[in-house]
């Protein structure tokens, strides 16, 4: 990839960073590589990316993907753009907000497998992350570079602090890790937290025996109020008494007083049947 200096663009552009947005741009062509590195991304890839930012991530992308969309919601960046994918004839800037699209339109984009890249605002991670991965979209992975604490959520084992719905609404679809830390110090504007990347791997099968939406129902339960025990969760998510709930939970080889963030995905699973 042909390294450009975002900072100069930017200047001569006359672009003004967008505090509402979470702009926050990679320009270190090392580190850019390493996340196309750490997705996967091979010449046979369409790769969706969101939030185009200055282009520096897509232009990495497009150096070794076959093609590349790009959705980006600020249009005052076209300027910016032109001169960050100059030459760069394999990548679609479309300014629309994806999260705003729904699965047939971004078809109309993108049909088939895809794979997602993308440094992510931090304000519409988890929803961004979630909305991918619950779609009907043929989604391969995702690689997104999030809020470190974000991320240590993502892949966070049960009984831990970072233990959440989101940790378990990810393992439903896929496997994440931690592919790297990344220091505040990458990025311009230089945001307040340090971050990582994440890589999704996406199975679609992993669950088509079990009854997905009744898991999912019972993990939100499970974690709607933390300091609460499980019994007392499910029982205000389902309508039925405390003593009803601890049964199933009994039923199901757990003691009544157990707490959601206790139970792995495996025990979500098993927990299910004493609900269906």
């Amino acid at each position: 990839m042909e390294n450009i200096n975002l900072k100069d663009i930017i200047a001569d552009s006359g672009f003004r960073f967008n505090k509402s947005l979470g702009q926050n741009f990679i320009s270190d062509k090392n580190l850019l590589d390493a996340i196309v590195a750490d997705s996967g991304v091979t010449g046979d890839d369409v790769v969706v990316e969101i939030g185009t930012g200055g282009g520096t991530l897509t232009r990495a992308i497009a150096a070794v993907a076959k093609r590349v969309v790009s959705f980006e919601v600020d249009e005052n960046l076209q300027s910016v753009l032109a001169l960050s994918l100059k030459g760069v004839d394999n990548a679609e800037v479309v300014f629309r907000d994806v999260m705003k699209m729904s699965d047939d339109a971004i078809r109309r984009f993108v049909d088939g497998k895809f794979k997602v890249v993308a440094n992510l605002p931090y304000y519409i991670t988890t929803p961004l992350v979630m909305r991918f991965l619950e779609s009907g979209l043929d989604v391969e992975s995702l690689t997104v570079m999030v809020q470190q604490e974000v991320a240590d959520r993502f892949v966070a084992k049960p009984n831990t602090p970072d233990y959440a719905a989101i940790t378990l609404a990810i393992r439903m679809c896929g496997e994440a890790v931690v592919t790297r830390r990344v220091n505040r110090n990458m990025f311009y504007p230089v945001p307040n937290v340090d971050s990582a990347v994440v890589r999704i791997d996406v199975d679609r099968k992993k669950l088509e025996n079990e009854n997905l939406p009744l898991i999912r129902k019972l993990v939100r339960s499970a974690f709607a109020m933390r300091r609460k025990t499980l019994a007392n969760n499910l029982s205000a998510a389902f309508g039925i008494d405390k003593q009803t709930a601890a049964d199933r939970l009994k039923a199901a080889g757990f003691e009544p007083m157990v707490r959601g963030e206790v139970l792995s995905l495996d025990d979500y699973i098993r927990l299910s049947y004493q609900f269906r």
